[in-house]
């Protein structure tokens, strides 16, 4: 696959003026697919070796025969001229003719004060008439007419003697190379037969290479790929084992986390039960309503992070209307006396984990809702990507803090907040479940003067 990638660089390194047209062209056109072109290296040198063949071999086989035989023909018709010029014959050449026809194979007639014919337009495969009329010119030395697209399975030549012509009628066969495509057929059909076995052959390689693709594809997506199984060569066993081993570390890895996240979940809402029934027993003192408050913060910023943590990866992938989401945040934005609009481009119905897309499409929404008056939503369904835009005209947040904003427990000092419950872990699990989903989210400014929040996850 080298090959195509070199062509590709080299191509691209053209610069002269009239290249640029090829180039642009050679770039568009170029397999891009590993199995198209693992076909075009098998092929496209045996196409070249059988035109070098065809072009080279066969023509010099092709002429080399046709020059032999028609040496031959004419030797023997320069025979019988000299039969009948050194010896007398009767008035109807019937022993010459019978000599001709017995020994020689020649049809032959002569013709008393006969004529040549015109001159006959010469064909486009002219090889026969070539090296006929050399040969006649060679060895006869008289003039003669040719007509070698007459009959296909005869050849006639006529030999001005004297007043007299004789007319030859001789098999093409001995004249001309022609059984040559048979060779080229048997050439052409071995090349078909190859090439077909090939095409099975490369299939059976790259279907497990597409298995792993696919495979791979799915689990960074957060689907699960547990019909997969390495198989073809030695190479893509090794590749789809490690993959396999992978996979396992990272499904171990989250299994190890959400264990250790339960355990600590545990002990600490156990203290925070404690100190809330303590608090609750010292009663209402002025003095306790700050650590009264800390503990709840504290309350909250455990179930942020444990929610962040866990990034609901459990969830089995299942269907979605995008319009009965959009139209239950809608109803939300109403009551809140905030308008929120959203129109929908393509199909209705999306394939994601649907509390984790809610949760995610939520935190987005929640944030507009909470500072802004207004809020458009457009969702593009296309066959390979889902993507989101969400515009509100709120605060906005300033450009060098938008890549903070995604860090867990990351918080504005501005008037805008993004996360609801006060933890900085709104965008980081909505960035979490994004990319769970194989995509991601991005923040720019909006056109209505906001925030611009765009969800782009695979289809």
């Amino acid at each position: 696959m080298a090959f195509f990638d070199t062509l590709r660089q080299n191509v691209a390194g053209l610069s002269l003026p009239g290249w640029r047209p090829f180039t642009r062209w050679l770039r568009r056109h170029l397999p891009t697919g590993l199995y198209t072109r693992s076909l075009l290296i098998v092929i496209l040198p045996m196409l070249l070796l059988q035109t070098v063949v065809a072009a080279v071999f066969m023509e010099r086989h092709w002429r080399l025969v046709t020059e032999r035989l028609s040496e031959g023909t004419v030797r023997d018709i320069a025979a019988i001229i000299e039969v009948i010029r050194a010896y007398p014959q009767d008035s109807n050449y019937d022993a010459i003719t019978k000599i001709a026809d017995d020994a020689l194979g020649l049809t032959i007639a002569v013709e008393e004060n006969g004529q040549l014919p015109p001159p006959r337009p010469r064909p486009f495969f002219a090889i026969l008439d070539d090296i006929l009329s050399d040969q006649i010119t060679q060895q006869i030395k008289m003039p003669f007419w040719l007509d070698t697209v007459g009959d296909s399975k005869l050849v006639e030549i006529r030999i001005k003697l004297d007043q007299r012509v004789l007319r030859v009628f001789v098999r093409r066969g001995s004249t001309y190379a022609s059984n040559t495509h048979i060779f080229l057929v048997w050439m052409v059909g071995t090349a078909f037969v190859l090439v077909i076995i090939s095409i099975l052959f490369l299939r059976g390689q790259i279907r497990p290479i597409l298995s792993l693709a696919t495979a791979a594809e799915s689990f960074g997506k957060g689907q699960k790929t547990e019909g997969f199984s390495p198989r073809g060569a030695d190479e893509i066993r090794r590749a789809g084992i490690a993959f396999i081993q992978m996979r396992e570390r990272i499904e171990r890895q989250l299994e190890q986390r959400t264990a250790m996240l339960a355990g600590i979940s545990h002990d600490l809402r156990t203290i925070l039960t404690r100190f809330k029934l303590q608090l609750a027993l010292a009663g209402d003192k002025p003095e306790l309503s700050g650590m009264s408050e800390d503990v709840d913060d504290m309350q909250s910023m455990l179930e942020g992070y444990l929610a962040f943590a866990k990034g609901e990866a459990e969830e089995d992938f299942g269907t979605l209307k995008l319009s009965d989401l959009l139209e239950r945040f809608r109803n939300d934005f109403q009551l809140r006396g905030r308008e929120l609009t959203y129109e929908i481009e393509g199909s209705d119905e999306i394939a994601v984990r649907p509390n984790a897309f809610t949760r995610l499409v939520a935190n987005l929404v929640s944030n507009s809702e909470r500072y802004a008056k207004s809020l458009h939503i457009h969702a593009r369904h296309s066959a390979k990507w889902l993507t989101l835009t969400l515009d509100d005209d709120g605060p906005g947040i300033p450009a060098e803090s938008r890549d903070d904003v995604f860090k867990p427990f990351f918080r504005l000092d501005e008037a805008r907040n993004l996360d609801s419950s006060g933890t900085g872990l709104g965008l980081a699990i909505a960035r979490d479940i994004a990319r769970a989903h194989g995509g991601n989210v991005m923040l720019s400014d909006s056109p209505s003067g906001g925030l611009r929040a765009i969800i782009r996850i695979p289809a």
